[in-house]
């Protein structure tokens, strides 16, 4: 697993000019700031909750706070994702797939395949050297592979969600999952534990499940890189991806950020053209 850029150190800032990306997710709201320099400056992830608009206007306070700044010197701002239209202070909108995709590129200059695992829906989207979009697909039938799938494991086990990622390393028997439906899984992790199955064997099932799943979406190019809350929360899901496809896997320093930060991208472009 390579990691893309450095972390930011948060420090008192004082910036004349900034510009704003809002991803409204329907799980976690993120809000990214960017410097004219495209320089990543203050950020914040929140549960997206009922109230969409509330949700991204207390992000970017506290996105704000960390860049040193103030809602005044915002130049333009745009928003995406699922609630991007609740946006008080974005100037326009972008689709996800090309917030994700611009989010990535500049991690990551260069030709790759993007999986990005949402809680909703996956997404894996292609690009060239240049940046420019070469393929799409995109999982909306169900929340099979999603972080609703492992929520919905998660409450079936009984334990917390964020339990998960320490206790699939433990597996030495993984327990196989046949049906990717949520419904369907959910009754086979039942009759594994009814069975006498360890928790670590099903856990390490349900993330090779997730796995499965993504890949059989599309294919992936030589070089791979996965975001997403899934990606951040769960990192052994890129683990079990890296066995699977025989390779290591890019990851921004911050997975969950890149629709937000391409959206703040746009918007610098947006100003300035």
């Amino acid at each position: 697993m390579t990691m893309g850029k450095t972390d930011m150190s948060e420090r008192p800032r004082t910036e004349s000019s900034i510009f704003v990306g809002t991803d409204v997710g329907s799980s976690r709201t993120k809000v990214a700031v960017v410097n004219p320099d495209k320089e990543l400056i203050g950020y914040s992830i929140e549960k997206s909750g009922t109230d969409f608009t509330a949700t991204a206007d207390a992000c970017l306070a506290t996105a704000l706070r960390m860049a040193g700044t103030n809602q005044s010197n915002i130049k333009a701002a745009v928003s995406t994702g699922y609630g991007r239209n609740n946006v008080t202070c974005a100037d326009s909108t972008k689709t996800e797939i090309g917030c994700h995709a611009k989010g990535c590129f500049y991690y990551f200059p260069q030709a790759i395949t993007v999986i990005d695992i949402g809680g909703q829906d996956n997404k894996i989207i292609k690009l060239d050297d240049h940046g420019h979009r070469t393929g799409f697909k995109m999982n909306r039938k169900c929340a099979a592979g999603t972080g609703a799938f492992l929520e919905e494991m998660a409450l079936r086990l009984d334990i917390p969600i964020d339990d998960l990622n320490d206790l699939a390393p433990k597996s030495t028997e993984m327990v196989k999952l046949g049906s990717f439906c949520t419904v369907f899984s959910a009754t086979e992790v039942l009759e594994n534990i009814r069975n006498g199955k360890r928790v670590e064997d099903i856990v390490k099932g349900i993330y090779f499940s997730v796995v499965k799943r993504i890949m059989e979406m599309d294919s992936f190019t030589e070089v791979v890189v996965m975001t997403g809350g899934v990606t951040a929360n769960n990192p052994y899901i890129v683990t079990l991806t890296e066995e699977l496809i025989g390779r290591s896997i890019l990851v921004p320093e911050h997975p969950q950020l890149t629709g937000a930060l391409g959206a703040a991208l746009f918007a610098l472009e947006n100003n300035c053209s």
